[in-house]
């Protein structure tokens, strides 16, 4: 009988096959299956997870059965008899079989009952089960059955329901591969060229990328390709399109059409697509052909969400066996909560923004529920850390480990990964390029890199399950062999037009301008944009109630190596100054703001910045790296309009994030206005930008008075330098390091061209370095 046949023999036998089985099955043809038999062999050869079988209520039901009969129902394979009996000892019928079968494959269409009419007794079939026959014959189901009969009202025999099951698995289980490509953070560096420079650069731009995206596309046409934000902005050529050749209604952004030649398939919304305001992104984003969705972002009056939280794509893909499927994909994406901090003027009492992890957890649920397949995640947002803190900034790591998300696009740092990775971070693969299972990437910055996710589903029935996944990112090549002329050709007219804005001159330099050391020494560069804010918010404030106040100026270097680049400096040869000049200043599309802050206030600013600094061991004569590479350079202020010196034998006050760390240290010394130890209680205004205005940086945020203005920091650098038409950009040098200990050797890294503008006099000395930087000495 059928019960002497062991469940892992029987499942076995299933998996594998054969010519043997087959002869050594048909021995037993005769032998009946009962309904219990029968639940239980299907279950165990469809391999799914058992449960504890608790929810079964059948009273017939032994307890070593119910697991079985539990799956069986919540897969609706079957049904009891009654509400209270299963019958497991009753005989199972062809036709129930077969309908049972049929059931569980995901397939909607309608069959002809003339594919039944060749068996003899056909009208023998229920009439609502003919479908379900008709189906299992198109299938081969019942293709090696003897004879011109079906008799469905038979009791199934070992050998039938065998057949039967080896045809069903064949339908039943299948995999995919499905490839899910990202980008991240193109700051519209759509073409290889640096607008800064006014030269071709490959090192950037989604051109180059898009070769990369096509290669890809062809190694698998299951394929899906997401943007992470930040698109909009970042190049003269968002400027350009913002400000000069301004979008008319209907007119596409250079960096849609882009993404839409390329056929993305969806994108999430970056922090900086909100630096021009609301009203500029819905005019960019109304005319894609793809979705941009964001689940953390809301409209501040009815709590509504701002944007589509998620979309779930209907992919169709082309299964192992060759065969067509559609695969559900969920996809949504979070933003940084301190964008209403960055862009306060422009979103102030519009918008509210959830915390990244809540939302996240919000809206896998919702897809779950609508029957997606994949959840992927457009995290536009850095690695983070292992604790979750309400509204924090960087939350990837922590996305990993949300229930249901099978693959994450990150970005927002400008990193890459796979990659290095905090070595605090459990449960990440980098070889895998998995955090927590999950894959992940991070496709470092202005089309640099492309991530590729590839991940195997596998189906049963109707349902998909990622089974396995991994992560890699693909680096563009360091030619112009791999531009794609197509998305070259599309952008053409914004790319001319921008190198046509950027090449107009509006002064002269005396000499080279740079940012080589901007993070040592008091800079050329920074002082320039320092001078300019002082100058307009001196006329800013005429006439109101500042204007006795004393402005000072805070600037910093923007590019400073930022991110592991050695290439990321300013460099502006002395002679013409051309727009491209004051962009490569001035990066951000910032706009004008002041403080009223106190002496206090200027000490505690200044405490912060000097954070960028590691703290320095007086009595160790080895190598102590100087800068904090945790520290972002645009963080570093240098506060004009004041004198002092910073001892960095201190500890620093604040960690890079602000927070409160050695309460009772001072690296800021020798703190002086006009010559004398500053009053902290005297009221000061500061000029600086809308994005530290809005801030939470220590000092900033005891401000009494913050306004922001409409013009743009680097407007203001182009009106200061036509007003004064020769500029001298000598830094008047109002900070430097306290002494440092004589017997020290302390480093710090910048471009190996610096060396050829080291300052006369400077015991700055050059040494070799690593990573395309080269390493000088201060002493």
């Amino acid at each position: 009988m059928w019960k002497k046949v062991s469940a892992s023999a029987l499942a076995l036998s299933i998996a594998v096959v054969g010519m043997t089985n087959i002869e050594q099955a048909s021995a037993k043809k005769v032998d009946e299956v009962t309904r219990g038999e029968y639940v239980k062999t299907v279950i165990e050869a469809m391999d799914v997870e058992l449960g504890s079988g608790k929810t079964v209520n059948f009273k017939d039901v032994p307890d070593s059965l119910k697991p079985y009969i539990e799956k069986a129902i919540e897969l609706q394979l079957i049904e009891g008899k009654t509400d209270k009996r299963f019958a497991p000892e009753g005989k199972m019928t062809l036709e129930e079989a077969v309908v049972s079968l049929v059931h569980m494959l995901d397939d909607d269409k309608t069959y002809s009952e003339d594919t039944l009419k060749k068996y003899k007794d056909y009208h023998a079939i229920k009439k609502e089960n003919r479908d379900e026959f008709a189906k299992a014959v198109e299938y081969g189901f019942l293709n090696s059955f003897e004879g011109k009969t079906l008799k469905p009202k038979n009791v199934i025999s070992e050998y039938q329901l065998y057949q039967l099951l080896n045809a069903f698995l064949e339908e039943y289980k299948t995999t995919v591969d499905l490839r899910i490509l990202g980008t991240s953070d193109i700051h519209t560096n759509l073409m290889n060229y640096d607008y800064y420079k006014d030269t071709e650069s490959n090192s950037l731009g989604l051109v180059k990328t898009a070769t990369l995206i096509k290669e890809a596309r062809k190694e698998n046409s299951n394929t899906l390709l997401f943007d992470n934000g930040d698109t909009i902005q970042g190049t003269p050529l968002g400027s350009y399109k913002q400000s000069v050749d301004v979008l008319e209604e209907g007119e596409e952004h250079p960096s849609i059409t882009a993404m839409e030649l390329l056929d993305y398939d969806a994108s999430t919304l970056g922090n900086h697509e909100f630096n021009y305001g609301l009203d500029y992104l819905d005019e960019v984003y109304d005319d894609a052909d793809f979705p941009f969705v964001n689940a953390n972002v809301r409209d501040a009056s009815t709590g509504d969400y701002m944007y589509t939280p998620y979309v779930i794509i209907e992919k169709e893909v082309v299964d192992e066996k060759g065969k067509e499927s559609t695969v559900k994909v969920g996809v949504t994406g979070i933003v940084p909560p301190q964008i209403l901090n960055w862009d306060k003027s422009h979103l102030l009492g519009q918008v509210t923004v959830d915390d990244s992890v809540h939302a996240v957890e919000n809206v896998v649920s919702d897809m779950e529920k609508e029957g997606a397949d994949v959840i992927v995640v457009l995290s536009h947002s850095g690695m983070g850390d292992m604790t979750h803190t309400e509204g924090e900034e960087d939350v990837t790591y922590l996305l990993s480990k949300v229930k249901g998300v099978d693959a994450i696009i990150s970005g927002h740092a400008h990193q890459v990964f796979p990659g290095d990775v905090d070595a605090s971070l459990t449960g990440v693969n980098v070889e895998e390029g998995t955090m927590n299972g999950v894959p992940v990437v991070m496709p470092g910055k202005y089309g640099s890199h492309l991530g590729v996710i590839d991940l195997t589903l596998e189906k049963k029935g109707k349902d998909w399950k990622v089974v396995n996944g991994t992560g890699e990112v693909r680096k563009i090549a360091a030619d112009s062999s791999d531009v794609d002329q197509d998305v070259a050709e599309a952008v053409k007219e914004a790319h001319d037009g921008t190198i046509n804005y950027v090449r107009q001159p509006v002064g002269q330099t005396t000499a080279d301008i740079h940012s080589y050391f901007s993070q040592v020494l008091d800079d050329p560069s920074i002082q320039i944009v320092t001078d300019a804010q002082s100058l307009y918010v001196k006329e800013k404030i005429k006439g109101t109630e500042f204007e006795n106040l004393p402005v000072l100026s805070a600037g910093a270097p923007f590019k400073a190596g930022t991110r592991s680049d050695p290439e990321y400096y300013t460099f502006v040869p002395s002679g013409e100054l051309a727009i491209k000049n004051v962009a490569d200043l001035y990066l951000y599309d910032n706009t004008l703001a002041i403080l009223k802050v106190t002496g206090a206030d200027v000490k505690e600013w200044l405490e912060m910045s000097a954070g960028q600094f590691n703290q320095i061991d007086s009595n160790s004569t080895d190598e102590q790296q100087l800068i904090n590479t945790n520290f972002r350079s645009y963080n570093y202020d240098v506060i004009d309009g004041v004198t002092y010196e910073i001892d960095v034998t201190q500890p620093a006050k604040y960690d890079p994030d602000g927070n409160l760390i050695h309460p009772e240290a001072s690296r800021i010394v020798n703190l002086q206005y006009n010559g004398e130890p500053i009053d902290l209680e005297q009221e000061f205004i500061v000029a600086t930008n809308n994005y530290r205005a809005n801030g939470t940086f220590p000092g900033v945020r005891n401000a009494s008075y913050v306004e922001v203005y409409p013009d743009e920091n680097r407007q203001a650098i182009i009106d200061y330098i036509i007003q004064n038409k020769t500029i001298d950009p000598t830094a008047d040098g109002n900070w430097r390091f306290a002494e440092l200990p004589l017997n020290s050797n302390v480093i710090f890294e910048t471009s190996k061209k610096a060396v050829d503008f080291i300052p006369e006099g400077s015991t700055i000395q050059f040494g070799e370095g690593s990573d395309g930087f080269g390493k000088y000495s201060l002493n």
